[in-house]
C-alpha cells in the first residue's frame, strides 16, 4: 500500500469527530442536535477567555439583554461562544462570559472585527449607557485537552 496524500491526513481528534458525526447519523433525528453542534464546533480550540462582570443586582434583566444580544454577534466575528451566565443563587451580582478560540491571534481578530460589525457597536453602546456592568475582568486560560465539552454520559 502506498502514502496517504498528506491532503487526506487527518489528526486522531478530526477521525474521532468524523465517528462521532456518523453514529450520530446512524441513530437518527434524536441524535440531530448533538451533530449539528459538532459540526459547528472547531476542532481545535486551545484558549478561553473566561469574563467576570460584576453587574447591578437591580440590572440582572439589562444584563441578560446584554447577553443575549451577543449571542449572533459572537461566532459571526470568530468566537465559539460556550455561553453567558446570569447570577442564580448564591452571589446576586456576578455574570460570567466564556468565549473559546484556537489561538491568541484568533482572538485578536476577532477583536478586530467586534470593533466594525453594527450590532457589536450598538451592544457595546447600551453597556456604556445602562451602566449595568460596575467591573469586568477577563481572564485567557489554556483548555486541557480532552476535557472541554464532554457530555454526560450516565
Amino acid at each position: 500500500m502506498g502514502t496517504i496524500p498528506p491532503a487526506f491526513e487527518m489528526t486522531r481528534r478530526e477521525a474521532a469527530r468524523l465517528t462521532t458525526i456518523g453514529l450520530a447519523m446512524l441513530l437518527g433525528p434524536t441524535a440531530g442536535h448533538a451533530m449539528s453542534r459538532l459540526q459547528e464546533r472547531p476542532v481545535n480550540l486551545k484558549l478561553m477567555c473566561i469574563i467576570r462582570y460584576q453587574i447591578d443586582p437591580f440590572q440582572k434583566e439589562a444584563f441578560k439583554a446584554y447577553a443575549e444580544a451577543w449571542g449572533p454577534i459572537i461566532p459571526r466575528c470568530g468566537g465559539h461562544l460556550l455561553g453567558y451566565f446570569l447570577p442564580s443563587t448564591g452571589t446576586n451580582d456576578i455574570g460570567w462570559g466564556m468565549i473559546a478560540f484556537d489561538s491568541l491571534a484568533s482572538y485578536e481578530t476577532y477583536q478586530k472585527r467586534l470593533r466594525m460589525d453594527p450590532d457589536a457597536l450598538r451592544n457595546f453602546e447600551f453597556y456604556q449607557t445602562k451602566k449595568f456592568v460596575l467591573r469586568e475582568e477577563r481572564n485567557f486560560v489554556e483548555i486541557v485537552d480532552g476535557t472541554f465539552e464532554r457530555p454526560a454520559t450516565g
